[in-house]
């Protein structure tokens, strides 16, 4: 199946273990996002997102995958082989939407 990105949700299409995979910044990502990295507030999520770890973008991007829609993949990352450039990409990706939609 192909899967189609709805611009006006800011979402946007990657792939991830040999399947296309939505993406999308949501407000209940960015709530995750927050917890996850013990911040609270757009300020403070926004200068913890510019120094990520590789593990910091695997977070982002299962919160972005459950934005999108997938959660299963979502709970799979940290088993599933990801390029980290193709994850760091998609994120950015994600982000850049989110401002246009």
């Amino acid at each position: 199946m192909i899967l189609a990105a709805n611009g006006a949700r800011g979402e946007v299409i990657a792939v991830f273990a040999g399947a296309e995979r939505r993406l999308c910044l949501t407000l209940g990502a960015l709530a995750e996002l927050e917890t996850a990295f013990d911040v609270s507030g757009w300020a403070a999520l926004s200068a913890r997102l510019r120094a990520l770890s590789p593990n910091d973008v695997l977070a982002v991007l299962a919160a972005l995958l459950r934005g999108g829609g997938e959660g299963e993949t979502a709970a799979a990352l940290p088993t599933l082989a990801i390029d980290f450039r193709s994850a760091a990409e998609a994120v950015a990706r994600a982000f850049a939407a989110a401002g246009q939609a």
